[in-house]
């Protein structure tokens, strides 16, 4: 059995398939393009040592910020992972909310570059311009940074309309269970904003360090709670106005998460109960034991 725990941004997986673990003996495998990076884990709310319970979390913290990862070298490391932990009897559990890692690591999914006529000249855009052109379509295809023409020949097609899904595809394994979280948009979008605005301060304390040494570092100029504080060390705009977009910006990305699990994947959703969630535990361990019998 493969557990997966999907859902948007702060809707309650990571004390979810902590919970799970404790219940399967299983381990957790990250499934988040932010949470393979050293050093950043304000922003993106990673897991505290105290919250993984003594649970083995996999694939955290493991990448320098300076690093490229692609999807593609999650892709083997992850089915790497699956199949070392149930080597040794154990359930693997897949968290996290980035759509395209967990499609790649679970499904068929062969990286294959495509052809496309450049009908525009991208020759004035650096090199930062073009990465963070391709970043914002978030399709998490695998490209070479390093490659100045292969970027440019993929934001072309991107530009174009061109999209990496094109076909269907078949699950690796036999024995995988989606579990989504959700709950009504408004509620989440309220805990998004509370948990921003208790990050503030440390997220300014993690991130003032690499900006001040000028760190070249991809994930931090495109990542959402990371990218949106460059203008405001540069004194180009207010921390109020960083604070409301990278709220904007995150409730956006929940909502395109949401729209990537519905369309993607065959997800059991479950509606969190926030005052009980003991109540949401139980419910998805027995769903869970009825595909076990």
């Amino acid at each position: 059995m493969i557990l997966v725990i999907v859902g948007p941004t702060a809707v309650g997986k990571t004390k979810l398939s902590v919970e799970l673990a404790k219940i399967y003996n299983g381990e957790v495998i990250n499934a988040d393009s932010t949470q393979v990076y050293k050093g950043l884990d304000v922003g993106t709310a990673k897991v505290t040592k105290e919250e993984m319970q003594h649970i083995p979390h996999h694939l955290f913290s493991f990448k320098e910020v300076t690093e490229d990862y692609s999807v593609f070298d999650y892709q083997k490391d992850a089915r790497a992972c699956i199949e070392e932990i149930k080597s040794r009897g154990k359930i693997p559990i897949l968290v996290g909310g980035t759509g395209f890692y967990l499609k790649a690591a679970l499904y068929d999914y062969e990286f294959q570059e495509e052809k496309a006529e450049v009908s525009e000249n991208y020759d004035d855009l650096s090199d930062e311009v073009l990465r963070n052109r391709i970043e914002a379509y978030e399709t998490g295809v695998s490209y070479d940074v390093h490659n100045r023409q292969r970027m440019i020949r993929l934001l072309a097609k991107l530009d174009q309309g061109w999209y990496p899904e094109e076909k269907s595809f078949t699950l690796q394994y036999s024995d995988v269970i989606f579990i989504g979280l959700t709950t009504d948009r408004e509620v989440l979008y309220q805990k998004i904003n509370a948990r921003f605005d208790q990050m503030v301060v440390p997220l300014i304390d993690e991130i003032k360090p690499f900006i001040i040494r000028s760190v070249p570092s991809r994930i931090l100029h495109t990542a959402i709670g990371y990218k949106e504080f460059y203008p405001f060390f540069e004194n180009q705009k207010t921390l109020r106005e960083v604070i409301e977009e990278v709220k904007k910006n995150t409730r956006n990305y929940a909502k395109r998460q949401y729209t990537w699990f519905l369309n993607q994947m065959d997800v059991t959703w479950f509606n969190v109960n926030y005052d009980h969630f003991d109540k949401t535990i139980q419910e998805v361990a027995a769903f869970i034991d009825t595909l076990q019998k």
